[in-house]
């Protein structure tokens, strides 16, 4: 707190340039971050938790996707898949940061605990895996059907591999030194801060930084200008209106993300489908990218946006929706979150054009973390959600099964549509173009329920303070701090 009082009142005093005695070197070669996002599940990996722990390069999969989404080796050095079901992954030699070594029934118990987990993580919302040892450096996977996609999904942070001490007889997993990533998590201080410290033994060598200090800061505004004072070194997701400010130290980074508004299919006023097409009709999308986010955006044509290359602009016709009704006063509770600067805004200019339709519309604006169970519970009529198209295996499938099936993990529209569910089904089941297509059809299908109205295809910005280098510029989301980060 009283670091960021300083900063407040110096933003207020005009600072703007980096005080020499705040670089990296003045730290001892450590960084100081702020993030966006604070855990909301104690930093738990089954969650969007796993995100943050990836982002701070603290964990490693058995596999990594890189910034253009093709997967490497990590604490698999090879593998090998051997019938249409089944894949072994041979182990490199490596070592959990409490000291153990990474072998084949430590991966096995920590994928079992993944797939035990209390909420199952995403990325397995539609697969089955059996996993075993066999061999002491080798591990065989199988799943329940063909999974060409089995790399790409072991390379979500949500299945990164822990060591056996970090996981305790509820299911929970403490990830405090026992990861194996470039960073040891030392300290998490709840909501407020983390302390991580180099990783000495790390496989792919010593991380450049000795360590980063996070504090996760809610305030779009307040991390910029952090930032601008020289206070941090990165600033995670810093608003398009202080661009201008920043200069070269706010760096575009092109996304698969798409800022889409979440209508509730199951209660309340949107249930009805030719209310929530009503929402829809009178929605205008066309002037938000340039003026709410200034030109680091494009208006949306469906989910997925122009990150995905064989979707931009092949989009299908969406037929059989119901015909919009005249709103006559229903009154809608609209809910988004602070943490992206543009949510806020975007959503002051929905109610608006919504209120001018017909409805009444009560806008709840609050921190991510106070928001996500309610919209999970069904508790909003509407939720203004950026939303992350590639994100649990770089395909747009897992994002369509866990957003908008029967049984997804992340379902706010609350949608049961067998149509639906049918369509995502048949999209995993297939490979290449063929799996494209498939997906371009269920895009369809969901569009055709109005359960989202896409808004705006977004880049965004990652603030880099002068002097940093090595900072990962992801579409992907995955990373930020990487082992060669560093501050002069």
């Amino acid at each position: 707190m009283r670091r960021r009082g300083f900063l407040l009142a110096a933003a207020g005093a005009g600072l703007t340039s980096a005080c020499g005695s705040f670089t990296g070197t003045a730290r001892g070669g450590r960084i100081a971050v702020d993030l966006a996002f604070a855990p909301t599940q104690g930093l738990s990996p089954y969650g969007d938790d796993g995100l943050l722990l990836s982002r701070l390069a603290v964990v490693d999969g058995l596999t990594r996707m890189d910034t253009d989404g093709v997967i490497h080796p990590a604490l698999a050095a090879e593998w090998t898949r051997t019938t249409a079901t089944t894949w072994e992954f041979t182990l490199r030699d490596a070592r959990f940061q409490d000291g153990r070594r990474v072998t084949a029934e430590a991966v096995v118990g920590a994928l079992r605990a993944a797939g035990r987990a209390k909420v199952t993580p995403r990325v397995l919302s539609d697969v089955r895996l059996t996993v075993r040892a066999a061999g002491e450096r080798t591990v065989r996977i199988t799943t329940g059907t063909a999974d060409p996609l089995l790399p790409a999904r072991l390379a979500n942070p949500s299945l990164a591999v822990f060591s056996p001490a970090a996981f305790g007889k509820d299911g929970a997993v403490d990830p405090v030194g026992h990861a194996t990533g470039p960073f040891t998590l030392v300290r998490l201080d709840g909501a407020v801060s983390a302390t991580l410290d180099r990783f000495d033994g790390h496989w792919r060598g010593k991380a450049a930084a000795r360590g980063v200090d996070v504090t996760f800061v809610a305030d779009n505004n307040a991390r910029a200008n952090a930032l601008r004072s020289g206070q941090i070194e990165l600033a995670e997701f810093v608003p398009a209106a202080q661009a201008l400010n920043l200069g070269d130290r706010a760096r575009k980074v092109a996304t698969v993300r798409t800022t889409t508004l979440y209508l509730n299919t199951r209660g309340g006023p949107l249930a009805d489908p030719a209310l929530r097409a009503a929402v829809r009709h009178h929605i205008d999308t066309s002037a938000l990218a340039g003026s709410v986010y200034e030109g680091y955006a494009e208006r949306a044509t469906g989910l997925l946006g122009p990150g995905f290359a064989w979707a931009d602009g092949q989009q299908l016709p969406v037929t059989g929706r119901a015909r919009a009704a005249t709103p006559r006063g229903q009154r809608l509770t609209l809910a988004t979150y602070t943490n992206r600067a543009e949510l806020p805004e975007v959503a002051a200019a929905l109610q608006q054009q919504l209120r001018r339709a017909g409805f009444e519309v009560r806008l709840v604006v609050k921190d991510y973390a106070r928001l996500e169970s309610g919209a999970l519970a069904g508790e909003y009529d509407a939720f203004l959600m950026s939303r992350s198209t590639a994100l649990d295996t770089g395909d747009p499938v897992s994002y369509l099964a866990s957003d908008f099936t029967s049984g997804g993990s992340f379902n706010v529209s609350q949608l049961s549509d067998p149509a639906v569910d049918a369509a995502v089904r048949k999209a995993a089941a297939l490979d290449g173009t063929a799996r494209q297509r498939a997906v371009l059809v269920a895009e369809a299908a969901i569009l055709r329920t109005d359960a989202a109205v896409p808004v705006v295809h977004e880049e965004h910005l990652q603030g880099v303070g002068a002097g940093v280098r090595g900072v990962v510029l992801d579409p992907y989301e995955r990373q930020f701090v990487g082992l060669e980060t560093r501050a002069r």
